[in-house]
């Protein structure tokens, strides 16, 4: 059953996606070999939010790709890091329609080197034949501007600028050659966030005017 929660003018549908003992088992696996991190608990300090797209047309199909505990074989390039499959806290679907599939502060694997304190945002997109559409923009600005003022939020960033944080103190992974090239979402729709937010968040390093 779905839950809605209201937050101002944002409505966030709750619809979660497994988190079961194996699931956790291999987050706190994923936070000690991939980011350094020794831990028993699954919980993140949020200093980053990272705007995806899913390269997935429909919120359904989305959902079935976050929802496995386990990476699916179709994945060879990102397992040989860890089993642990790719999700996002929340999932932004084209009309505009939150979900959130994990609670805010519990850890997921999107980012490469930052999961360890940054919550995704993944929209039903892939920038070219389905280009993020401007409801999804006002909800991603509605739900930014939610999380900014809950957390200690630092920066907003798109999953193609994550590599600017190498070498920065957020950052977190062990094999400096564990890196894959983004594209999503695009420096336009990152920027047009920063000017419109209502807490000003930092950019990637390196991206300041």
């Amino acid at each position: 059953m779905l839950a809605t929660a209201c937050h101002g003018k944002l409505n966030i549908i709750d619809k979660p996606i497994i988190f079961d003992q194996d699931r956790e088992k291999l987050s706190l696996e994923y936070l000690k070999t991939r980011h350094g991190i020794e831990t028993g608990s699954v919980e993140i300090d949020p200093k980053i939010i990272v705007i995806h797209w899913t390269v997935i047309p429909t919120l359904e199909k989305s959902f079935e790709a976050f929802n496995p505990t386990r990476l699916p074989n179709t994945r060879p390039g990102i397992s040989n890091a860890s089993s642990l499959n790719v999700s996002a806290h929340f999932l932004v679907d084209r009309d505009g329609t939150v979900y959130r599939l994990l609670p805010e502060t519990t850890f997921a694997r999107h980012v490469i080197g930052l999961n360890h304190c940054a919550i995704g945002i993944e929209n039903v997109a892939n920038g070219a034949e389905l280009p993020l559409t401007k409801r999804q923009f006002l909800a991603n600005l509605k739900l930014v501007n939610y999380l900014a003022e809950k957390y200690n939020i630092e920066y907003l960033i798109g999953h193609d600028q994550y590599q600017q944080f190498i070498g920065h103190p957020l950052w977190k992974e062990t094999d400096p050659d564990y890196l894959t090239e983004k594209s999503d979402v695009g420096p336009g729709f990152i920027r047009k966030l920063h000017q419109s937010i209502d807490h000003p968040l930092k950019p990637a390093p390196g991206l300041e005017k």
